[in-house]
């Protein structure tokens, strides 16, 4: 049976995308911990990210770095965090979040319910900052 993440990047759920290329695509977090929380996920279904290869695994890593970038852009926060737990759903995937305090990274303050609404238009926010930055595999808006 495919992982939920397959599900998203087939299209079969929907997903609030950012990034996609070849190997990876990046979509907003359903229970975000943070307003803009960004996951990076291979399209491979791979369960534990020591199983990719090391050339996807820094290609995740720039894309991440990218993500990032936008937003710190987007939200000005303290910090840029980046975290693999990989025990919610098994299929590789890394966290890019903005961090204003330590607990920001805590999965105990991620929110149970889904506001499309506003999700959508922080997707629409990250995907102008890495519009604006040049990259080419911004994902199409919906």
């Amino acid at each position: 049976m495919p992982s939920v993440f397959s599900l998203i990047i087939n299209g079969d759920l929907p997903g609030h995308f950012v990034w996609s290329d070849d190997i990876c695509v990046g979509f907003l977090s359903i229970n975000p911990i943070t307003d803009g929380h960004a996951l990076v996920v291979p399209r491979a279904e791979v369960d534990q990210w020591t199983d990719i290869t090391p050339d996807d695994a820094a290609h995740m890593m720039r894309v991440s770095h990218h993500i990032g970038t936008a937003l710190k852009a987007v939200f000005s926060p303290e910090r840029i965090g980046l975290m693999i737990a990989g025990f919610e759903v098994p299929h590789t995937h890394l966290h890019v979040l903005q961090l204003n305090d330590m607990s920001d990274m805590s999965f105990a303050n991620a929110a149970t319910t889904v506001d499309h609404a506003k999700l959508a238009g922080f997707a629409a926010s990250i995907r102008q900052q890495l519009e604006v930055a040049g990259h080419q595999h911004v994902a199409d808006a919906p």
